[in-house]
């Protein structure tokens, strides 16, 4: 397999055939998305490591969200193709990359309300399962939704809430529940777009906690801009600046890379620190 090169301006990041990608769950080869005459995404190919932590920051305007969307499906691209676990999913919409695996969370909170924890984790089973609820009982098949409803509530740290109104939980509770709902999905890749916007400290430190704690066979891709969270969790950062790809590496190289100091801070070398130091 091809080693993966930095982008620099002006230099297209080169890649090898999906077919051939191996631990790579996800290969994006050159996407782009275009509003008119601008490139919200401007040709951008990357790799992420099945059952990797991957970031993707960047100064504000720098195409994350735009470059999210596209991978979830949200938006179609107009040029590239997006590779999941080896099979070419850009002609899928959102809802079809979320049956095969590839599943995205949002900014702002898509839960009911009104209804309880519990009510809410048995309608993402059900739905995930295609086995909406019928007139007539089942006690078996309602058992089973129940107890997985559950199991995922507990994954996420919620089990004592179960029965409270998601009107009622802090808006932490509501995005540790959302990463329940979307467990819930069996994802092999979980998007996560802002997960701590509007977090408390304390919120951040568990959301963190619960994210740390997903199985290892989940791969995660987050966008966030608390560097703090995302040096925390990942274990491999890419780094968007309008709309290209500057730099793809660990944290350790990220924080050391000149390219990304000066789509930062506006210059390339400087005394100033970039991102904290290295734990």
């Amino acid at each position: 397999m091809e080693t993966q090169v930095r982008h620099r301006k002006g230099h297209r990041m080169t890649s090898t055939s999906a077919a051939g990608a191996g631990d790579d769950i996800l290969v994006l080869e050159e996407l782009t998305l275009r509003y008119g005459a601008l490139a919200a995404v401007d040709h951008v190919s990357l790799r992420v490591r099945r059952g990797g932590r991957h970031a993707l920051i960047g100064p504000n305007g720098a195409g994350k969200s735009s470059l999210f969307s596209v991978v979830a499906g949200t938006q179609r691209a107009t040029e590239g193709t997006v590779f999941f676990d080896g099979q070419d999913v850009s002609g899928l919409t959102e809802v079809g990359r979320a049956r095969v695996g590839l599943v995205r969370t949002f900014q702002h909170s898509s839960l009911f309300l009104g209804m309880s924890v519990l009510d809410n984790a048995r309608l993402a089973v059900e739905r995930a399962e295609g086995s909406p609820k019928r007139p007539w009982p089942n006690p078996r098949r309602d058992r089973r939704i129940t107890e997985a409803a559950l199991r995922h509530i507990g994954s996420v740290g919620l089990t004592d809430r179960k029965e409270a109104l998601c009107g009622a939980l802090s808006h932490g509770e509501r995005r540790q529940l959302e990463v329940g709902l979307v467990l819930a999905c069996n994802p092999s890749l979980v998007l996560f777009d802002e997960p701590t916007a509007g977090m408390s400290a304390a919120e951040t430190e568990r959301f963190s906690e619960v994210v740390e704690s997903l199985p290892a066979e989940i791969t995660t891709v987050v966008v966030e801009h608390d560097l703090d969270v995302v040096f925390r969790l990942a274990d491999r950062i890419s780094v968007l600046s309008a709309g290209r790809l500057i730099a793809d590496g660990t944290p350790e190289e990220v924080r050391a890379d000149e390219a990304v100091r000066e789509a930062y801070l506006g210059k390339p070398r400087s005394e100033e620190p970039l991102f904290g130091t290295v734990a």
